[in-house]
């Protein structure tokens, strides 16, 4: 059975940091590419981040670039996303995905249920 579980998220100040994590199970994770995606209220979902299977080639949405990075263990089959200077506008359930390439959510198989990352002061 395939899992993705999000873990890490909560309460962040701005400019603070977080690393959320997304442990996979029931599939070989250098196999997939694995995204990370995020909703705040009222919002639609956007990509925030993907790291290929290939070649381990990452992607940033412009909002992020700079802040956050995401890498993968695939000894642990865990992928992160670590979270640099956040600000208010972070704020969303981030949701890591598995998927056959890093072209958007149409391309992602698999998903966890969420993580819940808010900033504030």
């Amino acid at each position: 059975q395939v899992r993705l579980v999000e873990s890490g998220g909560g309460l962040v100040q701005p400019g603070g940091s977080l690393k959320l994590s997304c442990t996979t199970s029931g599939f070989i994770l250098d196999s997939w590419a694995i995204g990370w995606f995020r909703q705040a209220p009222g919002k639609e979902r956007e990509g925030v981040s993907c790291i290929s299977y290939s070649d381990s080639a990452t992607y940033y949405t412009d909002s992020v670039k700079g802040r956050f990075t995401i890498s993968r263990d695939n000894a642990h089959n865990t992928v992160f996303l670590q979270m640099s200077s956040p600000n208010p506008e972070d704020t969303a359930v981030y949701y890591c995905a598995a998927g056959t390439g890093c072209s958007g959510p149409s391309t992602m198989k698999y998903w966890g249920k969420g993580t819940l990352v808010f900033v504030s002061p």
